[in-house]
């Protein structure tokens, strides 16, 4: 069974169990272990994790909040999202990934550049990965928010990529997108390393575009 009791218990943890189950249960939704649609039962929970039920309360309330939970005839499941809140999430998505950008171009370091390029060429090598691939841009993406320095601007899109992860097919699946991912980074990083705030913000705009493209391509076919 698994357990979150000797992580939250341990001397060099503060994280509360609440925290703990919420952010296990996020990346069990993020992994595809609960489905869209799944029904989740609080007290199947907290036997798998061995807790109480109450921190399960919590992080499950929290989840919904920020709305990877939605209510079901006979409590709580997994949302399952319209194409139209697809299209709402990808719409903020692409306003912040610019903004991000764009501070990435103002303030990044050396190291910063030099981390994005580090990625770029990962992403690269992971041709005919999907999996792989999606693990990789997310870090590279990540990697874009640490590069903008600002605190505010991470935390926002932190809580977006929560709901991303109801998202659990990748479009780097769908033909061309990993080519098309390939030359979009590369702008994406010229202009940072450029310092020209305009067009990376222009760049990651159209990349998150283009990803939105392949997202609409996948729920058409049922993915």
């Amino acid at each position: 069974m698994e357990s979150v009791a000797d992580e939250a218990d341990g001397p060099r943890s503060k994280r509360s169990r609440a925290k703990i189950v919420y952010e296990t249960l996020r990346d069990d939704i993020k992994s595809g272990r609960y489905k869209a649609g799944q029904r989740i039962r609080e007290e199947e929970i907290a036997a798998r994790l061995g807790v109480s039920r109450t921190p399960v309360r919590e992080a499950l309330s929290r989840l919904q909040h920020h709305g990877l939970l939605e209510s079901a005839p006979e409590g709580l499941a997994v949302t399952e999202l319209s194409r139209n809140q697809v299209l709402e999430l990808y719409a903020m998505r692409e306003m912040l990934e610019g903004a991000a950008a764009r501070f990435a171009a103002q303030h990044a370091s050396t190291y910063d550049v030099d981390d994005l390029r580090r990625l770029a060429a990962s992403f690269e090598a992971a041709k005919g990965d999907p999996d792989r691939l999606a693990a990789i841009n997310i870090a590279f993406h990540r990697a874009i928010y640490e590069a903008a320095h600002n605190r505010y601007l991470l935390r926002t899109l932190d809580e977006l990529h929560d709901a991303l992860a109801l998202l659990q097919t990748t479009t780097f699946t769908v033909d061309g997108r990993y080519d098309g991912s390939v030359a979009e980074h590369g702008r994406i990083i010229a202009a940072i390393a450029g310092r020209d705030a305009d067009t990376a913000e222009r760049e990651a705009r159209d990349h998150i575009r283009h990803a939105l493209d392949a997202r609409l391509d996948l729920i058409r076919k049922g993915g």
